[in-house]
Protein backbone atom coordinates (compact mmCIF):
# COMPACT_ATOMS: atom_id res chain seq x y z
CA UNK A 1 0.00 0.00 0.00
CA UNK A 2 1.52 3.47 -1.17
CA UNK A 3 1.71 6.17 1.84
CA UNK A 4 -0.36 8.75 2.38
CA UNK A 5 0.72 11.96 1.46
CA UNK A 6 2.47 14.47 4.39
CA UNK A 7 0.32 17.07 6.19
CA UNK A 8 2.59 19.63 4.27
CA UNK A 9 0.17 21.70 2.44
CA UNK A 10 -0.28 20.91 -1.08
CA UNK A 11 1.29 23.80 -4.07
CA UNK A 12 -1.09 23.20 -7.53
CA UNK A 13 0.94 26.25 -8.44
CA UNK A 14 4.66 24.75 -7.68
CA UNK A 15 3.78 21.11 -9.09
CA UNK A 16 2.74 22.95 -12.27
CA UNK A 17 5.42 24.53 -12.80
CA UNK A 18 7.39 21.76 -11.89
CA UNK A 19 5.75 19.86 -14.81
CA UNK A 20 6.00 23.03 -17.22
CA UNK A 21 9.73 22.93 -16.47
CA UNK A 22 10.26 19.63 -17.13
CA UNK A 23 8.35 19.51 -19.87
CA UNK A 24 10.38 22.79 -21.01
CA UNK A 25 13.46 20.94 -20.36
CA UNK A 26 12.91 17.66 -22.23
CA UNK A 27 11.97 19.66 -25.19
CA UNK A 28 15.12 21.39 -25.44
CA UNK A 29 17.13 18.08 -24.31
CA UNK A 30 15.67 16.79 -27.52
CA UNK A 31 16.07 19.40 -29.94
CA UNK A 32 19.88 19.48 -28.09
CA UNK A 33 20.67 15.77 -29.21
CA UNK A 34 19.12 16.35 -32.67
CA UNK A 35 21.37 19.00 -33.23
CA UNK A 36 24.51 17.10 -31.69
CA UNK A 37 23.32 13.76 -34.24
CA UNK A 38 22.83 16.21 -37.10
CA UNK A 39 26.19 17.56 -37.03
CA UNK A 40 28.25 14.83 -35.90
CA UNK A 41 26.85 11.89 -38.05
CA UNK A 42 28.23 8.84 -37.74
CA UNK A 43 28.77 9.53 -34.27
CA UNK A 44 25.20 8.87 -33.06
CA UNK A 45 25.73 5.89 -30.63
CA UNK A 46 28.78 7.65 -28.60
CA UNK A 47 26.74 10.50 -28.62
CA UNK A 48 23.25 8.48 -26.77
CA UNK A 49 25.89 7.09 -24.65
CA UNK A 50 27.69 9.93 -23.45
CA UNK A 51 24.20 11.94 -22.89
CA UNK A 52 22.57 9.24 -21.70
CA UNK A 53 25.55 8.27 -19.13
CA UNK A 54 25.76 11.67 -18.18
CA UNK A 55 22.16 12.06 -17.24
CA UNK A 56 22.06 9.05 -15.08
CA UNK A 57 24.82 10.26 -13.44
CA UNK A 58 22.95 13.55 -12.76
CA UNK A 59 20.07 11.76 -11.55
CA UNK A 60 21.68 9.13 -9.51
CA UNK A 61 24.57 10.69 -8.20
CA UNK A 62 24.25 14.65 -8.33
CA UNK A 63 22.34 14.64 -4.31
CA UNK A 64 25.39 12.69 -2.93
CA UNK A 65 27.76 15.28 -4.84
CA UNK A 66 26.46 18.11 -4.21
CA UNK A 67 25.89 17.09 -0.13
CA UNK A 68 29.62 15.98 -0.10
CA UNK A 69 30.69 19.33 -1.63
CA UNK A 70 29.16 21.17 1.11
CA UNK A 71 30.75 19.26 3.47
CA UNK A 72 27.51 17.21 5.16
CA UNK A 73 28.65 14.56 7.49
CA UNK A 74 25.75 12.50 8.73
CA UNK A 75 24.81 12.57 12.49
CA UNK A 76 23.48 10.17 14.62
CA UNK A 77 20.82 10.95 17.44
CA UNK A 78 23.64 10.68 20.30
CA UNK A 79 25.89 13.04 18.42
CA UNK A 80 23.67 15.46 18.00
CA UNK A 81 20.39 15.32 19.66
CA UNK A 82 18.47 18.52 19.89
CA UNK A 83 18.83 18.54 15.48
CA UNK A 84 17.55 14.80 15.42
CA UNK A 85 14.47 15.66 17.98
CA UNK A 86 13.86 18.91 15.72
CA UNK A 87 13.84 16.78 12.78
CA UNK A 88 11.78 14.40 14.88
CA UNK A 89 9.00 16.66 15.59
CA UNK A 90 8.50 17.95 12.14
CA UNK A 91 8.30 14.29 10.94
CA UNK A 92 5.47 13.62 13.35
CA UNK A 93 3.77 17.33 12.24
CA UNK A 94 4.27 16.66 8.56
CA UNK A 95 3.36 12.24 8.61
CA UNK A 96 7.08 12.03 7.01
CA UNK A 97 9.69 8.88 7.41
CA UNK A 98 12.73 10.66 8.78
CA UNK A 99 15.36 11.34 6.46
CA UNK A 100 18.66 11.32 7.06
CA UNK A 101 20.52 13.79 9.13
CA UNK A 102 23.42 15.85 8.65
CA UNK A 103 25.30 18.36 9.84
CA UNK A 104 28.29 20.49 8.11
CA UNK A 105 31.19 22.41 9.38
CA UNK A 106 30.65 25.98 8.20
CA UNK A 107 30.65 28.87 9.58
CA UNK A 108 27.74 30.35 7.47
CA UNK A 109 24.26 30.45 8.50
CA UNK A 110 22.59 27.69 6.47
CA UNK A 111 20.65 24.16 5.45
CA UNK A 112 20.02 22.46 2.78
CA UNK A 113 18.28 18.86 1.51
CA UNK A 114 19.34 16.69 -1.21
CA UNK A 115 17.65 13.45 -2.58
CA UNK A 116 15.44 11.80 -4.91
CA UNK A 117 13.03 10.50 -3.14
CA UNK A 118 11.69 10.67 0.99
CA UNK A 119 13.60 7.80 1.32
CA UNK A 120 16.88 8.75 -0.11
CA UNK A 121 16.28 12.55 1.84
CA UNK A 122 19.34 14.12 3.70
CA UNK A 123 18.56 17.17 5.25
CA UNK A 124 21.52 18.60 7.00
CA UNK A 125 22.31 22.13 9.24
CA UNK A 126 25.89 24.07 9.73
CA UNK A 127 27.53 23.97 12.73
CA UNK A 128 26.89 28.17 12.13
CA UNK A 129 23.30 27.60 12.15
CA UNK A 130 22.82 25.83 15.17
CA UNK A 131 25.22 27.74 16.70
CA UNK A 132 23.30 31.37 15.97
CA UNK A 133 19.64 30.04 15.79
CA UNK A 134 17.10 29.78 18.86
CA UNK A 135 15.04 26.40 18.81
CA UNK A 136 11.73 27.23 17.28
CA UNK A 137 13.49 29.13 14.45
CA UNK A 138 15.27 26.54 13.56
CA UNK A 139 12.11 24.41 13.55
CA UNK A 140 11.22 26.78 10.71
CA UNK A 141 14.38 26.65 8.76
CA UNK A 142 14.04 23.07 9.05
CA UNK A 143 10.67 22.41 8.52
CA UNK A 144 11.64 24.84 5.09
CA UNK A 145 13.85 21.93 4.28
CA UNK A 146 11.64 19.04 4.59
CA UNK A 147 8.76 20.91 2.47
CA UNK A 148 11.91 20.71 -0.54
CA UNK A 149 11.30 16.40 0.44
CA UNK A 150 7.74 16.59 0.61
CA UNK A 151 7.01 18.50 -2.36
CA UNK A 152 10.04 16.40 -4.51
CA UNK A 153 11.54 19.76 -6.05
CA UNK A 154 14.98 18.82 -4.78
CA UNK A 155 14.90 16.25 -7.68
CA UNK A 156 12.94 17.92 -10.30
CA UNK A 157 15.60 20.85 -9.67
CA UNK A 158 18.30 18.27 -9.85
CA UNK A 159 16.88 16.52 -13.17
CA UNK A 160 16.08 20.10 -14.64
CA UNK A 161 19.72 20.97 -14.28
CA UNK A 162 20.85 18.07 -16.38
CA UNK A 163 21.14 19.88 -19.73
CA UNK A 164 22.17 23.34 -18.79
CA UNK A 165 25.44 21.14 -17.10
CA UNK A 166 25.54 19.26 -20.34
CA UNK A 167 25.69 22.22 -22.74
CA UNK A 168 28.04 24.28 -20.66
CA UNK A 169 30.11 21.57 -21.23
CA UNK A 170 29.87 21.54 -24.41
CA UNK A 171 30.13 25.16 -25.33
CA UNK A 172 33.85 25.24 -23.04
CA UNK A 173 35.10 21.99 -25.01
CA UNK A 174 34.15 24.23 -28.43
CA UNK A 175 35.59 27.23 -27.04
CA UNK A 176 38.67 25.76 -25.72
CA UNK A 177 39.13 23.01 -28.66
CA UNK A 178 37.85 24.86 -31.01
CA UNK A 179 35.29 22.90 -32.78
CA UNK A 180 35.08 22.50 -37.12
CA UNK A 181 38.61 24.15 -37.28
CA UNK A 182 39.39 21.74 -39.65
CA UNK A 183 35.92 21.81 -41.65
CA UNK A 184 35.65 23.59 -44.93
CA UNK A 185 33.59 26.61 -44.89
CA UNK A 186 31.57 25.69 -47.18
CA UNK A 187 30.75 22.61 -46.07
CA UNK A 188 27.53 22.13 -44.18
CA UNK A 189 28.40 19.51 -41.63
CA UNK A 190 31.26 22.48 -41.05
CA UNK A 191 28.76 24.56 -40.49
CA UNK A 192 26.20 22.73 -38.53
CA UNK A 193 29.54 22.05 -36.04
CA UNK A 194 29.98 25.81 -35.69
CA UNK A 195 26.58 25.99 -34.82
CA UNK A 196 27.28 23.83 -31.73
CA UNK A 197 28.84 26.13 -29.18
CA UNK A 198 25.94 28.82 -30.08
CA UNK A 199 22.85 26.05 -29.86
CA UNK A 200 24.38 25.23 -26.74
CA UNK A 201 25.15 28.51 -25.32
CA UNK A 202 21.03 29.40 -26.27
CA UNK A 203 20.20 26.03 -24.68
CA UNK A 204 22.10 26.78 -21.55
CA UNK A 205 20.43 30.01 -21.25
CA UNK A 206 17.60 28.96 -21.47
CA UNK A 207 17.66 26.07 -19.30
CA UNK A 208 19.81 28.35 -16.72
CA UNK A 209 16.40 31.07 -16.37
CA UNK A 210 13.62 28.17 -16.24
CA UNK A 211 15.70 26.49 -13.18
CA UNK A 212 15.96 29.92 -11.79
CA UNK A 213 12.33 30.79 -11.89
CA UNK A 214 11.20 27.47 -10.17
CA UNK A 215 14.07 28.09 -7.81
CA UNK A 216 12.41 31.17 -6.82
CA UNK A 217 9.08 30.22 -6.41
CA UNK A 218 10.04 26.71 -4.76
CA UNK A 219 11.73 29.03 -2.08
CA UNK A 220 8.47 30.84 -1.36
CA UNK A 221 6.85 27.58 -1.45
CA UNK A 222 8.50 26.35 0.88
CA UNK A 223 8.37 29.11 3.34
CA UNK A 224 4.33 29.12 3.07
CA UNK A 225 4.35 25.03 3.94
CA UNK A 226 6.89 25.12 6.97
CA UNK A 227 4.65 28.42 8.26
CA UNK A 228 1.75 26.59 7.92
CA UNK A 229 2.57 23.32 9.19
CA UNK A 230 4.37 24.73 12.31
CA UNK A 231 1.55 27.21 12.81
CA UNK A 232 4.63 29.56 13.63
CA UNK A 233 5.44 32.40 10.46
CA UNK A 234 7.16 34.44 13.14
CA UNK A 235 9.95 32.13 13.69
CA UNK A 236 10.95 31.59 10.14
CA UNK A 237 10.91 34.87 9.24
CA UNK A 238 12.69 35.46 12.35
CA UNK A 239 15.50 32.75 10.91
CA UNK A 240 15.22 34.36 7.71
CA UNK A 241 16.10 38.05 9.01
CA UNK A 242 18.66 36.50 11.53
CA UNK A 243 20.63 34.51 8.95
CA UNK A 244 20.24 37.57 6.49
CA UNK A 245 22.34 40.18 8.84
CA UNK A 246 24.60 37.52 9.88
CA UNK A 247 25.47 36.78 6.18
CA UNK A 248 27.15 39.79 5.87
CA UNK A 249 29.46 39.10 8.77
CA UNK A 250 30.69 35.92 7.39
CA UNK A 251 34.57 36.31 5.22
CA UNK A 252 33.76 36.74 1.47
CA UNK A 253 36.20 33.67 0.97
CA UNK A 254 33.90 31.67 2.86
CA UNK A 255 30.83 32.98 1.00
CA UNK A 256 32.30 32.42 -2.60
CA UNK A 257 32.81 28.74 -1.73
CA UNK A 258 29.40 28.43 -0.85
CA UNK A 259 27.52 30.41 -3.44
CA UNK A 260 27.50 27.19 -5.78
CA UNK A 261 25.26 25.79 -4.11
CA UNK A 262 22.72 28.67 -3.68
CA UNK A 263 20.06 26.55 -5.21
CA UNK A 264 20.42 24.00 -2.40
CA UNK A 265 20.45 26.37 0.31
CA UNK A 266 18.00 28.02 2.70
CA UNK A 267 19.28 31.19 2.15
CA UNK A 268 21.87 32.65 -0.72
CA UNK A 269 25.35 32.89 -0.07
CA UNK A 270 25.04 36.20 -2.14
CA UNK A 271 21.65 38.26 -2.46
CA UNK A 272 21.46 40.12 -5.63
CA UNK A 273 20.58 43.84 -5.08
CA UNK A 274 19.96 45.00 -8.97
CA UNK A 275 16.90 44.12 -10.50
CA UNK A 276 18.73 42.23 -13.56
CA UNK A 277 20.17 40.22 -10.79
CA UNK A 278 17.63 39.50 -9.25
CA UNK A 279 16.22 37.94 -12.72
CA UNK A 280 19.30 35.21 -12.16
CA UNK A 281 18.64 34.68 -8.39
CA UNK A 282 18.00 31.37 -7.13
CA UNK A 283 16.06 32.66 -4.54
CA UNK A 284 13.20 35.07 -4.39
CA UNK A 285 14.44 38.61 -1.93
CA UNK A 286 14.06 39.15 1.82
CA UNK A 287 11.63 41.68 1.45
CA UNK A 288 9.22 39.06 -0.86
CA UNK A 289 10.09 36.23 1.63
CA UNK A 290 8.87 38.06 4.81
CA UNK A 291 5.95 40.25 3.18
CA UNK A 292 4.32 36.49 2.64
CA UNK A 293 5.16 35.13 5.94
CA UNK A 294 3.51 38.33 7.56
CA UNK A 295 0.11 37.65 5.18
CA UNK A 296 0.16 34.27 6.68
CA UNK A 297 0.61 35.25 10.43
CA UNK A 298 -2.24 37.70 9.74
CA UNK A 299 -4.50 35.02 8.16
CA UNK A 300 -3.73 32.70 11.15
CA UNK A 301 -4.47 35.03 13.79
CA UNK A 302 -8.04 35.46 12.64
Amino acid sequence: MPRARSRYAPDRGLTGRMVTTMFLIGLLYVVFVGVLLAALRGSWPIILIITGGLFIAQFWFSDRIAAYGMGAREVTSEQAPELHGTIDRICALADMPKPKVAIAESDVPNAFATGRSEKTALVCATTGLLRRLEPEELEGVLAHEMSHVAHRDVAVMTIASFLGVLAGIITRIALWGGFARSRPGNDPAGILLLLIPLISAVVYAISFLLTRLLSRYRELSADRAAALLTGRPSALASALTKVSGQMARIPTEDLRKAEPYNAFYFMPAFSAKESLGRLFSSHPTLEQRLDQLSRISTDLSR
